[in-house]
């Protein structure tokens, strides 16, 4: 007589805040497949529910706290129906705050750092039995021991995938948590990353963005146990057959050196989008971040990178707001972006981190923030608009993704990573094919397919701001 398998157990997993934090949950899921757990879209019915966390703004946090409420009463219902719900807290919060989670919310039963999740099956079954909270920094690379994603769980994730080769930050910027939420940089070796790249194309994956705290600080060891550059490692990526594009975030103009710009003008895989924060156009105030660089250091290397690749285009993370900020330096934060001409940008009202030395600083009063944020992003929302604009009759590579909302319809992704709707079969999908831009939506194109020469170029739009 055959003996009945156990039913799988639901896995629901809710990520805040940055691309470390997705792809993250995606490495829970694939550590604890092997224990019987599958994915679901949401958190009724599953049998373990984490939150992973960012902690990089004051709201993030409040809204871990928020959530944690409604986890606690979908605990409490199952209990009551005779089901045992566990419920935790990854991430940067839960590193940062520990055991006041617990303290906060009794129905927590595991609490761990961003490091520490190749350990989940183990941490999990403790946790059965009593309170587990564990934020230390563990010796080993958790990479060492995850389990790698099946084949399939690749597959149903799309043809465009995330891929850490770096974490932590040795920056220190004085508004900032991830030097002491994920600590110091730490950079993965090429052949880990080039066969984790390796088996993402087996499984249909197209295109990659590397991701890091600090990518462009990258300095893992080439296969001659070297010491490489993010340039070395993105030129070995662009060889690896089934990878037609790539990418890398987050960035910091420090460690824009010049091989890098030059792999923008000579890699044809490595999109011409790149996320550069500068977070303040005030030399005073970006001293006061402790960014260790300038306005013109940045603006400097936005001009090389735009001389290497004149297609390019940029975004950038601003933060409004400082502690000390005058309105002689908001204007010259103003007067970059107008200066620069973004594509896309981020702008934040400045949130005290508690720990961190702004926190510490005297702060400025909220309306004035409100006032400044509002301003900033009216600027940025007028040049996102332009640049779309400038797309209108382009013909664009686009990579498509999935169908859309309605019949026959397929969405893809452009170099800039504007999201772009035609119609057309759903064998697109995996296909980088010439869209010809025909309509703005409010934050997308539509477009048509378009069969052009192998040897004519795409022809990019016009950048705000070059």
């Amino acid at each position: 007589m055959t003996q009945a398998r156990n039913p799988a157990r639901k896995l629901f997993v809710r990520s805040y805040g940055c691309q470390m934090n997705a792809y993250d949950a995606q490495r829970m899921a694939d550590a604890l497949a092997p224990e019987g757990f599958v994915e679901t879209a949401t958190p009724d019915g599953a049998d373990l529910i984490i939150l992973n966390t960012c902690h990089i703004r004051e709201k993030a946090a409040d809204k871990v706290y928020s959530e944690l409420g409604r986890m606690r009463q979908l605990k409490e219902q199952a209990a009551g129906e005779g089901r045992r719900v566990m419920l935790a807290v990854a991430g940067c919060v839960a590193q940062a705050e520990g055991e006041e989670i617990v303290r906060r919310n009794g129905a927590v039963d595991l609490v761990f750092g961003p490091q520490s999740y190749h350990r989940l099956p183990a941490m999990l079954a403790r946790a059965r039995h009593g309170t587990v909270v564990d934020t230390e920094f563990p010796p080993e690379d958790k990479f060492d021991h995850l389990p790698a994603p099946a084949r399939e769980a690749t597959r149903r994730r799309g043809v465009s995938a995330f891929l850490t080769v770096q974490e932590g930050c040795d920056k220190f910027c004085t508004f900032c948590v991830v030097p002491y939420t994920r600590g110091a940089e730490v950079s993965r070796p090429v052949a880990k990353i080039v066969a984790d790249a390796e088996r993402l194309a087996d499984a249909g994956v197209r295109e990659l963005t590397l991701i890091g705290q600090n990518v462009n600080a990258w300095h893992g060891k080439d296969e001659r146990g070297r010491d490489a550059t993010l340039a070395h490692l993105l030129t070995r990526l662009a060889d690896v057959p089934g990878i037609a594009r790539l990418r890398y975030t987050t960035s910091h103009p420090l460690d824009m050196d010049d091989a890098l710009i030059e792999a923008h003008r000579d890699l044809p895989a490595l999109m011409p989008q790149l996320h550069l924060p500068v977070q303040s156009g005030s030399d005073r105030i970006l001293a006061a971040m402790n960014r260790r660089h300038t306005r013109a250091d940045y603006l400097a290397a936005i001009e090389k990178l735009r001389r290497a690749r004149p297609d390019i285009a940029f975004s950038s993370d601003f933060i409004v707001g400082f502690p000390g900020e005058t309105e002689a330096d908001f204007k010259a934060t103003f007067a970059l972006v107008a200066e620069v001409g973004y594509a896309s940008a981020y702008s934040f009202k400045y949130s005290p981190r508690p720990g961190t030395p702004a926190a510490a600083m005297e702060q400025i009063p909220e309306a004035q923030k409100d006032e400044r944020l509002q301003r900033l992003q009216y600027e940025i929302d007028r040049q996102l608009d332009r640049f779309n604009a400038g797309c209108l009759g382009a013909t664009l590579p686009v990579l498509f993704e999935k169908p859309g909302r309605r019949s026959g319809q397929m969405v893809g992704k452009s170099p800039y990573l504007q999201a772009v709707h035609v119609m057309g079969p759903a064998s697109l999908i995996g296909q980088i094919q010439p869209v010809r831009i025909t309509r703005l939506g409010s934050f997308t194109l539509d477009g048509t397919l378009e069969t052009v020469p192998a040897a004519a170029a795409p022809r990019a739009p016009a950048i705000a701001g070059a």
